[in-house]
């Protein structure tokens, strides 16, 4: 695709793509997220202008080009290294689906099979759009993502609120079109002020429309 330059000298810090989260040597905690639409992001921002870098989680995608390719695997890897990285971008736009759970001990050897059930107790992980929304530098935009189940717009709403962002994402797992591993995307941007609802989308389009509102706030 063909781009005007518009985002040049905006530095611009996308994450994509699941984390995974170790039970012990063998096993890991993960979710269906691919990383398209994350890639997406990344690819379309630097074909804008943009200096990006991409804090990715294990996908089956080659980085895009020109662009600075962080390769991380559990939720705490991301959290640092997207937080050391944060007070000097423009914008943030966190694409990735991180765990919100963690195994509270890793077994150093595999673990066996016993007789009966097993029980897997489990930690939070660090919320690093709760923490990007607390430590926002003035005049940076952050864009979170929300995928829902259910009662989408109220809950993506909350969590625009309650996590200080500028802008939210909104998709619904059971909307046709939308979801992981398909190519399209059907999303609700929701900010402080409006709510605009965008059709069934490949991801790179859905990708262009996220970046033209970006562009409005950091400009």
């Amino acid at each position: 695709i063909a781009c005007k330059k518009d985002l040049q000298g905006k530095k611009i810090l996308v994450t994509a793509g699941p984390t995974q989260e170790a039970v012990d040597p063998v096993r890991y905690l993960t979710n269906h997220s691919t990383g398209k639409m994350g890639y997406a992001l990344a690819r379309c921002a630097m074909l804008r202008g943009a200096d990006v870098t991409l804090v990715t989680g294990p996908t089956a995608i080659t980085p895009p080009p020109f662009v600075q390719t962080v390769a991380v695997t559990s939720a705490e890897e991301m959290y640092q290294e997207v937080t050391k990285r944060a007070a000097e971008q423009n914008a943030i736009i966190m694409a990735a689906a991180v765990a919100d759970y963690r195994p509270a001990t890793v077994s150093a050897e595999k673990q066996k099979k016993q007789a009966g059930d097993a029980v897997l107790p489990l930690s939070r992980t660090k919320d690093i759009l709760a923490y990007l929304g607390e430590h926002k530098p003035a005049g940076q935009f952050l864009c979170g993502f929300s995928m829902e189940t259910e009662n989408m717009l109220e809950n993506s709403r909350k969590k625009l609120e309650k996590k200080h962002l500028d802008m939210i994402v909104a998709n619904n797992l059971k909307v046709e079109g939308a979801g992981f591993a398909g190519d399209t995307n059907v999303v609700t941007i929701i900010t402080g002020q409006e709510e605009v609802s965008l059709g069934k989308m490949t991801k790179e389009e859905t990708a262009l429309r996220i970046l033209d509102e970006t562009l409005k706030a950091t400009n």
